[in-house]
């Protein structure tokens, strides 16, 4: 089922799935790492959970709200921080190295897609992720969830913060 709702420019592009509400038990996942090691929900057993989901690393809102949750993620306490997108492990790690990216680890979805299907995310279009960020409890329930309905909009980063900040 495709939703409409993400704006590109003057364009409405098809989301796959329903959005994800708070509350809800967060869908599992096994997304690929800049190694390309595999990493599901279980890694992250006992943490609370700030997924940041992006469009593309190499575009400049996604590259500032990955600096943004990195420089944030040293100061939250028993927390992880997870980036995901579509983009290539090899991206990632290119931009992670470049930009000295070391307390925020970065995902991708570009193999299948299921994570986008599972959270709501998949713009079926361009085959990228809706600008998301969801904030999981220690039991993995959504306690905090924003979906951006325009492209090159930021998130919140203050509420998604707040909300990891009540959880730790």
């Amino acid at each position: 089922m495709a939703r409409k709702g993400l704006m590109v420019g003057d364009n409405e592009h098809p989301v796959q799935n329903d959005m994800l509400a708070a509350g809800s038990q967060a869908p599992d996942f096994t997304l690929i790492a800049n190694d390309l090691s595999s990493r599901s929900l279980a890694d992250y057993a006992g943490q609370v959970k700030v997924i940041s989901v992006i469009p593309s690393i190499d575009t400049g809102v996604c590259a500032a709200q990955t600096r943004r949750f990195n420089a944030e993620a040293a100061g939250l306490k028993d927390t992880v921080v997870l980036t995901v997108s579509a983009d290539m492990p090899f991206a990632l790690g290119r931009f992670c190295g470049a930009e000295g990216i070391e307390n925020t680890e970065t995902l991708t979805t570009q193999r299948d897609m299921q994570f986008a299907d599972d959270y709501g995310v998949h713009d079926t279009e361009w085959r990228v992720c809706q600008r998301a960020v969801f904030v999981l409890g220690r039991d993995n329930v959504l306690r905090h969830v924003e979906y951006v309905p325009v492209i090159g909009a930021e998130v919140d980063y203050d509420a998604a913060l707040a909300a990891a900040r009540s959880l730790a």
